[in-house]
């Protein structure tokens, strides 16, 4: 009898449990959607920020190929960058970097450059720095991440993309100096890659889909 019990108790736990999982399958199929647009509308936006929408015409979210260089771009995750064209000519690229040397890990970036050369934007994707202190690279708590706009590789020279501490000309920030210092440097080590790459970059997505750079750590 008490055999019997505890099968049919086994029974009903299952058919509850089948049920549950059934329950939370419909609920992502019916969700992960709507994220996705909600990604894809937040990623556009930022997107815009850094290279205005009448300035290209094509379709920025797709016209996107993923480079590789753990060296200059902090991952060895293949990391996507975004075309923006007008008239089929290039005009920018918004480039995706890893900061790995955060004060409390990765800082996940995107860097928008022109054709030229210079920085039309930086934003942060992503980041576990300390709040009130490491989280001022975001732009919606201070104006220092927009600090980059119109520098370029050489523009200031070598020396000068530090921080201040360090003899640069970036601000540091009261109190944190690592998270300025790391966002700094892979700024400048996207320009790097940038300038090592500039053709591929522009390239056809159907000519090529994967880029790693020479091997080399600078540029003259």
């Amino acid at each position: 009898m008490l055999g019997r019990q505890m099968l049919i108790a086994a029974a009903i736990l299952g058919t509850f449990a089948m049920i549950g999982t059934g329950l939370v399958g419909m609920t992502f199929e019916g969700t992960k959607e709507r994220i996705a647009a909600n990604e894809k509308e937040f990623l556009l936006r930022t997107l815009n920020e850094m290279v205005p929408a009448e300035a290209y015409d094509n379709d920025i979210y797709n016209d996107k190929i993923v480079v590789h260089s753990k060296q200059l771009l902090g991952t060895d995750e293949g990391l996507t960058i975004y075309r923006a064209r007008k008239n089929a000519r290039p005009v920018a690229i918004i480039m995706t970097a890893h900061a790995p040397d955060g004060y409390n890990g990765t800082i996940k970036l995107l860097i928008a450059v022109d054709l030229a050369g210079q920085i039309g934007g930086v934003r942060v994707l992503a980041h576990k720095e300390t709040p009130g202190l490491g989280d001022g690279i975001e732009v919606e708590r201070s104006n220092w991440i927009e600090r980059f706009y119109g520098h370029s590789l050489n523009a200031p020279d070598s020396q000068g993309w530090k921080v201040k501490k360090d003899g640069g000309v970036f601000d540091q920030f009261t109190g944190a100096t690592i998270t300025p210092r790391a966002v700094v440097k892979a700024v400048h080590k996207s320009l790097i890659f940038y300038y090592l790459n500039r053709p591929a970059l522009f390239a056809p997505a159907d000519s090529i889909r994967e880029i790693q750079p020479p091997n080399r750590s600078g540029a003259k």
